[in-house]
């Protein structure tokens, strides 16, 4: 395994300012951060290139690479990706259009597709159909992606969040019928132990790293790596095994002891798993 890039995710910060955030992450060791569009502008897509490469510079002045977006649809309204209406799906992939402008202008390379909200099949829809609807809707984006130098990936949720693809293997299915190489996994360690029968590390094993592209280290409990009582340890070991070589990105959804203290709790405990201390 090559050396492990270790980044995170921006929402935790709050509101301040771009390159107070990478100045904090920076000295705690990460090289790489992860944004959410509603963090840049409360019209993400209407940014101004000129605005778009400040943010950039914001993070790379400090040492750290915007390395893509995620949180992808959050506090969007109209936009679907399963549903039947043409017009939804539409501007569903309007918007994911736009974005990979957004990220190719901020350095980034991948973006993250978690968006539970819109994905799910409506109660009485047919999952077939569904599934077939979001194929082919990103087998129109996956082409825009893959010129602009950005990879869509895709990330199974637990069953609590959404009924569209909840496991490793229906995220697998859907990037296989995608089929286009800018159009891959995402994992999620908070994700996996909330959905999936087996152990996070069995899930990353028996994945293989075919497909997987992108992956958020948290704890169950919605906190950061070594936050809680789940072993990262074993997840470290299996990343090591498959010879992951992609990034290892924080991801939180509560305030925990704060931003700071999350993110380094987080990086040391990942740095001890993966066997760099």
């Amino acid at each position: 395994m090559v050396p492990v890039r270790y980044a995170i995710c921006n929402e935790m910060f709050k509101d301040r300012e771009h390159g107070r955030v990478a100045e904090t992450v920076s000295r705690m060791g990460y090289r790489g951060a992860e944004l959410a569009p509603f963090t840049l502008s409360g019209e993400p897509l209407r940014m101004p290139k000129e605005a778009r490469l400040l943010v950039r510079r914001a993070f790379e002045d400090a040492g750290v690479a915007v390395i893509g977006l995620h949180w992808l649809l959050a506090k969007t309204e109209g936009l679907h990706i399963t549903s039947p209406d043409d017009a939804a799906r539409g501007r569903a992939l309007d918007h994911l259009s736009g974005l990979v402008e957004l990220c190719n202008d901020l350095g980034g390379g991948v973006m993250v597709f978690g968006s539970p909200a819109q994905r799910s099949v409506a109660p009485g829809g047919d999952p077939a159909a569904a599934f077939a609807r979001a194929r082919d809707l990103f087998r129109v984006l996956a082409p825009k992606a893959g010129n602009a130098g950005v990879t869509i990936c895709f990330e199974p949720l637990t069953p609590k969040e959404t009924n569209f693809v909840t496991t490793m293997r229906e995220g697998v299915a859907l990037v296989e019928a995608v089929g286009h190489p800018a159009f891959q996994l995402h994992l999620d360690v908070k994700a996996m132990a909330g959905a999936e029968a087996k152990p996070p590390a069995d899930i990353i094993r028996e994945e293989g790293g075919r497909h997987l592209r992108h992956f958020h280290a948290n704890d169950p409990n919605l906190l950061g790596p070594g936050m809680g009582d789940f072993d990262f340890s074993a997840v470290a070991r299996a990343l090591k095994d498959i010879r992951y070589d992609g990034w290892v990105s924080v991801e939180t959804f509560v305030d925990g002891p704060g931003p700071e203290e999350t993110a380094r709790r987080s990086i040391e405990t990942m740095k001890t798993a993966f066997g760099e201390e």
